[in-house]
């Protein structure tokens, strides 16, 4: 769509030549627009990541294209591709690897701000830092002169998502920023990503494997499998009503206190798993639409 910030065009990426090749990501499109989320639900090794890193141009797509703004990535201008940088941030996965436990978070703050904001010098650097440390909800006369191992993961989670914030983004990529939080924190963070998104007007792509969380923060919902998106569209019609098959084998993996587990009306058996995945992992080219803007790979 015109107004999109971010749009992935038909994008591919594979590894490997011959035999060996990996189609790690098959005809990706989807765009992120400002004040909403896209969620990339999907099983691991389902090519996920590998969307987010060429959101963030650490892989560079095999065929298709990358839009900032309407604009292609590939072939623009130093100043473009810098000020593209600046605008697409990323919170990693891993609270723990993403900090060098060598700097305070001090300086793991005023590193972006350097970097990105030349509008502000000396003394508004650390008012800044402060204004980060209070908007993700940590005291800045605590935090700030600590170092990362002296932190809770949650608490480690949160500076990441304040140095994400200090380049002022207009689109963050969350690659699953709550799987190895504990589950009391996770909550805190999610509201934190909701805030954010609503009050700075940022376009969010929350990759996860985890449906429930999904739908808490998502508008909009894309659902992987074998580097293919098989089913997409508005969140709660996707999750309420599935219709790829693979989509309804995901969401029968989440339990469901009404149903019993071995209730034969809903209980799959291996050979059910096996052909569903078998014929999901096949490239699919015929498209349905269920309802407005609920789409959906036929098999």
């Amino acid at each position: 769509m015109s107004d999109a910030i971010l749009t992935l065009d038909a994008v591919t990426k594979t590894f490997g030549h011959g035999a060996s090749t990996v189609h790690a990501a098959r005809a990706i499109s989807f765009s992120l627009h400002a004040g909403r989320a896209l969620a990339l639900v999907g099983e691991s090794g389902s090519g996920k990541t590998t969307c987010a890193r060429m959101a963030m141009r650490e892989y560079q797509p095999t065929t298709g294209q990358i839009l900032y703004k309407g604009r292609p990535v590939e072939g623009a201008k130093a100043d473009e591709i810098a000020r593209y940088r600046r605008s697409v941030q990323m919170i990693f996965q891993d609270p723990f690897a993403s900090l060098n436990p060598a700097h305070t978070i001090a300086h793991h703050l005023r590193r972006p701000l350097k970097l990105h904001r030349p509008d502000i010098r000396g003394s508004q650097i650390d008012a800044t830092v402060r204004e980060l440390l209070e908007r993700v909800k940590l005291d800045p006369d605590l935090v700030a002169p600590k170092y990362p191992h002296e932190l809770s993961g949650g608490q480690r989670q949160r500076v990441n998502i304040a140095r994400a914030l200090a380049a002022q983004p207009e689109v963050i990529v969350a690659d699953e920023p709550t799987s190895m939080l504990d589950v009391s924190v996770r909550l805190g963070v999610l509201n934190l990503l909701n805030d954010m998104k609503k009050e700075m007007n940022l376009g969010l792509l929350y990759i996860t494997h985890d449906i429930a969380t999904a739908r808490y923060v998502a508008e909009d919902i894309a659902v992987m499998y074998s580097g293919q998106i098989v089913e997409w569209g508005p969140t709660g019609e996707v999750i309420d009503n599935p219709i790829h098959p693979y989509t309804r084998l995901l969401l029968s993996a989440v339990p469901d206190p009404d149903v019993r587990f071995d209730d034969p009306r809903t209980r799959l058996r291996p050979e059910d798993v096996d052909d569903i995945r078998k014929a999901a992992a096949a490239p699919q080219e015929k498209v349905v639409e269920a309802l407005p803007g609920h789409f959906a790979r036929s098999l």
